[in-house]
């Protein structure tokens, strides 16, 4: 029986295209995933160092983070703010956070979300914390994400984001009506005189003012 060559018996010129091949998948990003080096990357909070292995660590980082406490997800959120890769399944295992009373997580799950989504529940999940939580800091910092972090969203989708914050100035609570004219103000540069804290039936003509904007906004995108 013949057996095939080893790789020391093959030519030479054989034997330099492979290693180059190798060295082409490498640089292309099909190393394997070093998990020591990600694991410890994760625990200082370095997205910096993530970043060069490639996407490849996704699926683990979602792996990592539905196997770790509370403490340890709040890390990974926090990786995940940082890459700002799209990601389904990290959308996935973050929104089960969503309403999370552990502080620190809480607030890296909401800034997160937006770097790895760009579907309107997100949007939803956010409007809804800066609108009904029942902690102060969750409501404001769910508006920062709000007007920070939804980072890919179309025009025609923000379209549904600027909806919700105008839907919001006419909270009956006056630190909602302020962030999310706040929130407004960034994305638009605009206030159209709203003030947060003015009589209701002045605030409703000047929520007419933003919902007027809107249908011109909508015009614009094509949405």
């Amino acid at each position: 029986m013949a057996f095939p060559p080893r790789v020391s018996a093959l030519a030479p010129h054989v034997v330099v295209a492979a290693g180059l091949l190798f060295s082409q998948a490498l640089q292309a990003g099909d190393a394997p995933l070093d998990r020591a080096r990600l694991k410890e990357a994760v625990s200082k909070y370095d997205g910096n160092s993530i970043r060069p292995m490639g996407r490849i660590v996704l699926p683990e980082l979602v792996r990592m983070y539905e196997a770790s406490d509370e403490d340890g997800r709040e890390k990974i959120a926090a990786i995940f703010y940082q890459l700002k890769w799209r990601s389904p399944e990290a959308k996935r295992v973050l929104m089960k956070d969503i309403h999370t009373p552990h502080q620190a997580l809480r607030l890296h799950v909401q800034y997160a979300l937006g770097s790895v989504s760009g579907d309107l529940d997100v949007v939803d999940a956010l409007v809804d914390n800066m609108e009904h939580d029942d902690n102060p800091l969750f409501r404001d910092k769910a508006a920062c994400s709000l007007a920070y972090d939804q980072i890919h969203l179309t025009p025609q989708q923000k379209a549904h984001l600027y909806e919700r914050l105008i839907e919001a100035l006419a909270s009956p609570t006056l630190q909602v009506r302020q962030i999310a004219l706040q929130a407004l103000q960034i994305h638009t540069g605009q206030s159209k005189g709203f003030q947060p804290g003015a009589p209701e039936d002045q605030r409703r003509r000047q929520i007419e003012e933003w919902r007027r904007w809107l249908v011109q906004y909508r015009a614009s995108v094509g949405s």
